[in-house]
């Protein structure tokens, strides 16, 4: 699973990054920093079953911290896009061809209106950063319908006088940009156009990409530098855009988790305080940066990177988390390790479905599943629950 950490320039998104995986990042004050997408791991959190079985779980996939599951998520860090984008301008190519496999993208951008379109520092207030949202929108939509235009005519030609469906045709022309075909036909069907395929405009195929990045390629909004921003103006920023947006600041979080990785202080990411834990350590500009940090969490609740996250692997991409088990009295792997794993799945998936997250083989020779907290058997369509603790019955 793969979330997609993009923007224009000097907006923070590698800060951004940074906070959410502790990844080594350069980070400066000036367009295209990234030129090489950067990759690290997050995690986004979930309650441990281990604490209703009354033993210590020994996971090997994703760690537990005091009863909360740490479920692995990858980010991408890319380079920052400008207008124009999809005919190269910039690090254009180069940036969107980072993005095929991600599963949805965090959309940095500049609570503040401090940047304008190129990454350049500006006057607080005097850019919209409502522009930057319909820009990149439309970028995404101009390179996934670039790739469906290739060579376009002939082939829904042919395609026409073969009756093929077109939810085949659009599949197969965007073979590794990570789209389902459920996707692709929701995105058809939801899109006003002619039966024949050769009578598609270059309008038509533009609105059918702008409909697949919305259904494939979903965006939630981390509206940054929220340290510098109101409360009013983050306020109308996210009643404007339609998107789910979360207010961060990514540079009071890796500050944070910076301080905590040197052991200053503690503090859990996407904690609401920290605590000192060497005071002696701290310089007079380090004491009074923390205590600045500290009256932010007090109002915001948060610095929003973690919560950013969460938002998008269980809001956005509506995804749940599955422990596969071998043994399900003890919820234990052959090893004796209980709760080994966890998966995140789509909500809706199948108990065949985690057969096959788990191993091939598992899906291929799949008999039955059982749930391990009812012990009730359970066929292979049989939609598991978001926690369900699950043993996977296969033909050796």
């Amino acid at each position: 699973m793969e979330l997609g950490v993009v923007g224009k320039p000097n907006v923070g998104k590698s800060t951004f990054f940074a906070a959410a995986t502790l990844a080594p990042v350069q980070i400066a004050n000036y367009p295209f920093t990234t030129i090489d997408a950067n990759r690290g791991v997050a995690y986004v959190r979930k309650r441990c079953p281990h604490l209703e079985l009354g033993h210590p779980c020994k996971p090997k996939n994703a760690p537990c911290n005091g009863g909360t599951r740490l479920i692995p998520v990858e980010l991408l860090d890319v380079a920052g896009l400008v207008p124009n984008a999809h005919e190269g301008r910039g690090l254009g190519n180069k940036f969107l061809d980072d993005l095929r496999q991600a599963n949805a993208f965090v959309h940095v951008i500049d609570a503040t209106g401090g940047t304008d379109f190129e990454g350049n520092p500006v006057a607080l207030g005097t850019h919209d950063p409502l522009a930057d949202v319909q820009f990149l929108e439309d970028e995404l939509a101009h390179w996934i319908a670039g790739i469906l235009s290739r060579n376009w005519d002939k082939e829904a030609r042919r395609a026409d006088l073969e009756e093929a469906p077109s939810e085949k045709i659009v599949t197969a022309r965007l073979t590794g940009l990570g789209f389902t075909e459920m996707q692709v036909h929701s995105a058809v069907r939801d899109s006003p156009l002619d039966p024949k395929m050769a009578r598609w405009t270059s309008d038509d195929l533009f609105r059918l990409a702008r409909t697949l990045q919305r259904r494939g390629k979903p965006m939630i909004l981390a509206a940054n530098k929220a340290d510098l921003a109101s409360r009013e103006a983050l306020q109308s920023l996210s009643k404007a855009t339609g998107y789910l947006m979360v207010p961060t600041s990514a540079e009071y979080e890796l500050a944070l988790r910076r301080a905590a990785s040197a052991g200053l202080i503690d503090y859990a990411p996407g904690g609401s305080s920290f605590e000192i834990m060497r005071p002696e350590k701290l310089t007079a500009a380090q004491e009074k940066g923390l205590e600045k940090i500290r009256v932010f969490l007090q109002e915001r609740g948060s610095t929003g990177v973690q919560a950013c996250i969460e938002e998008a692997v269980f809001k956005l991409l509506d995804l749940i988390v599955v422990y596969p088990v071998e043994d399900e009295h003890h919820w234990t792997d052959k090893s004796g390790n209980v709760l080994p794993d966890a998966f995140l799945v789509p909500r809706g998936s199948t108990a065949l479905d985690v057969a096959f997250k788990v191993h091939t083989d598992l899906g291929n020779h799949f008999i039955r599943a059982i749930n391990a907290r009812t012990k009730m058997v359970v066929g292979r369509d049989h939609p598991v629950q978001d926690g369900d603790v699950i043993k996977i019955v296969a033909k050796v």
